[in-house]
């Protein structure tokens, strides 16, 4: 049995998410999911940074284009939000090549935009 990449963090985000679903229900842009996401997770006492450049090297050498993740937490998981009708191939295209730029090992990605539940996936390198 394998044991889950930082299984209490992805918990606590998660759970984070699930309470402004439960608060803002589908429809608001991503923004207003950002915003409150970001309340939500100070107020559980979860650690993180918002919207903070990362730097992308290619070959060793760093990149002017910088990545801006909606957020950093735990300084070891990134988090990207959507608010759209379906997660599909593309945003998790996404999710993996941000933890490729990177090098962070574990993503996080949440979609408030489903009208029936909040829809998450984790995806590691």
């Amino acid at each position: 049995m394998t044991k889950l990449l930082y299984k209490q963090e992805v918990f606590a985000i998660i759970g984070a998410a699930m309470e402004v679903y439960n608060q803002l229900g589908p429809g608001f842009l991503e923004a207003v999911y950002q915003e409150s996401l970001a309340i939500e997770m100070r107020d559980r006492g979860i650690p993180f940074q918002e919207q903070q450049a990362i730097s992308i090297t290619y070959k060793g050498q760093s990149l002017h284009q910088k990545y801006i993740p909606d957020f950093v937490a735990y300084g070891k998981i990134i988090i990207e939000i959507k608010a759209i009708k379906k997660l599909g191939p593309i945003e998790e295209a996404q999710i993996l090549n941000y933890l490729k730029a990177t090098k962070i090992r574990l993503g996080v990605l949440i979609n408030f935009g489903n009208p029936y539940n909040l829809d998450w996936k984790r995806r590691i390198l």
